[in-house]
């Protein structure tokens, strides 16, 4: 399936600003092209509800809901697909729950991850974290716009037009340096959700991603 990527938003509820998952949906439907419902704390109802919650918004819009690492959830809701990390359910058994329609990424993070990732399972993957951020707990250090750059050249390599996008600490200020490595759009989530205003915040972002995939094809 094709899967636009060029303004992915997650919407997390520990990083919600005090908004409901639905309040920060339909604020940013204009602008984000897919969405992740993504919840490490909440129970599985909890986290069916939330995914029914937000495909009521979306679904009328024609934008996709993913879960992340949830394949279960994701059955059980109806959404569009999952994303899944290196330690949760393979890609290849994620397909064969949900089937061929579903939209699956895969988090990667090194060159050697990029190299072994079984792209024709998928159907995109998010690279990162590029850059430091406080919405994941994680102890890794971030691989920068230089590692970005190297496992998108590994994965160009395979596949020339696989989709990517970068991911973790993206922001307004720093997209267009993410989309300039070869990435086909970002996965962000506080400069979205934590925004005084997610709705203006979504259109800049996702302007600023459209005018960096344009001076990338010019240049």
């Amino acid at each position: 399936m094709n899967v636009d990527l060029r303004l992915y938003a997650l919407i997390d509820p520990a990083v919600a600003g005090g908004r409901s998952l639905g309040d920060i949906a339909k604020r940013i439907a204009g602008s984000a092209t897919l969405v992740q419902l993504r919840d490490k704390h909440g129970s599985t109802r909890q986290l069916v509800e939330e995914a029914r919650e937000l495909t009521m918004v979306l679904a009328p819009l024609d934008i996709p809901l993913l879960i992340n690492d949830r394949v279960d959830v994701a059955l059980a809701a109806e959404a569009d697909g999952v994303h899944i990390g290196q330690d949760d359910m393979s890609p290849a058994d994620a397909r064969l729950l949900l089937g061929k329609t579903a939209i699956i990424g895969l988090s990667i993070k090194t060159v050697e991850q990029a190299k072994a990732a079984p792209l024709e399972l998928l159907d995109y993957v998010g690279v990162g974290g590029v850059f430091s951020t406080t919405s994941k707990d994680t102890t890794s250090p971030p691989i920068g716009l230089s590692g970005l750059g190297a496992v998108v050249q590994a994965i160009r390599a395979r596949d020339p037009k696989f989709p990517i996008c970068g991911i973790a600490g993206i922001n307004q200020g720093n997209a267009g340096d993410v989309i300039m490595q070869g990435a086909d759009g970002v996965a962000v989530i506080s400069a979205l959700s934590l925004a005084a205003d997610p709705t203006v915040a979504a259109r800049d972002l996702l302007s600023e991603v459209d005018g960096a995939l344009a001076r990338r094809t010019r240049s």
